[in-house]
């Protein structure tokens, strides 16, 4: 990586030992941890190989970074945020646009992997990366976006103007009432994928609070995180 650092990244992987398709997976700010590995590999199990990047690693290394408390129990998971958040803010989008090309390049250069298209995923503040990964590179042909924050701003560098150099397939579940994601930012979201004329779901999960899919916290909503593994599934088989 740039300046020498290194990316830790989990793998995950089908059963088997053929090729297949690649994605790229993008973690929230809590960081890599057990979740992200289980999802991970639940993703590899429909048969894709699976790439997840420590993407705070000018922050240090994963085991320096993960938490060590419960974040299910009242008010761990707000703490930990309030560490957590400066090294989220310090990952900008000039720094994450340096990034995703190695990281599609480490995910493709994968034994295992096959040379067609791939795809990615990514969770809070990973769905802006997913959502680069579209802009920066056309063979990413699908993206999916889960409880994402910030996806829409009013700045010349918000996630969504990579809309315009896409070529891939979307998949956004929002969370419900997410101040990161107001209603009126999902619409202009709808109208970019709308005027790039690309096939896209951008649904809100009702009552599903921002961070569903993540298991290991308090925000937790099982029904709507089998619904994200849903589409993700369909999006993938479909595009992949």
């Amino acid at each position: 990586m740039p300046g020498g650092s290194a990316a830790e990244s989990y793998v995950a992987r089908p059963v088997d030992d053929g090729e297949h398709p690649g994605v790229l997976f993008f973690m929230d700010a809590i960081g890599l941890r057990p979740r992200i590995a289980r999802m991970c590999q639940q993703i590899a199990d429909w048969g894709y190989v699976v790439l997840a990047p420590n993407v705070f690693h000018r922050a240090g290394r994963v085991q320096d970074l993960e938490p060590t408390v419960d974040l299910r129990q009242p008010g761990e998971r707000e703490a930990f945020f309030a560490k957590a958040m400066p090294r989220a803010r310090g990952l900008t989008p000039e720094l994450a646009e340096q990034d995703i090309p190695r990281y599609l390049a480490a995910l493709r250069g994968l034994p295992g992997v096959t040379s067609g298209p791939v795809g990615a995923t990514g969770y809070c503040m990973g769905a802006r990366l997913s959502l680069r990964s579209s802009g920066l590179d056309p063979g990413v042909a699908a993206v999916g976006g889960f409880h994402g924050g910030g996806l829409v701003t009013d700045s010349d560098d918000s996630p969504h103007l990579a809309l315009q150099r896409a070529r891939a397939e979307f998949v956004f579940l929002h969370a419900d009432n997410d101040r990161s994601m107001p209603r009126e930012a999902i619409e202009k979201l709808g109208h970019a994928l709308e005027v790039a004329g690309l096939v896209a779901v951008n649904e809100v999960c009702p009552g599903a609070a921002h961070g569903y899919t993540m298991a290991d916290t308090a925000m937790y909503d099982e029904a709507a995180t089998e619904r994200h593994f849903t589409e993700l599934e369909g999006l993938f088989g479909r595009a992949l």
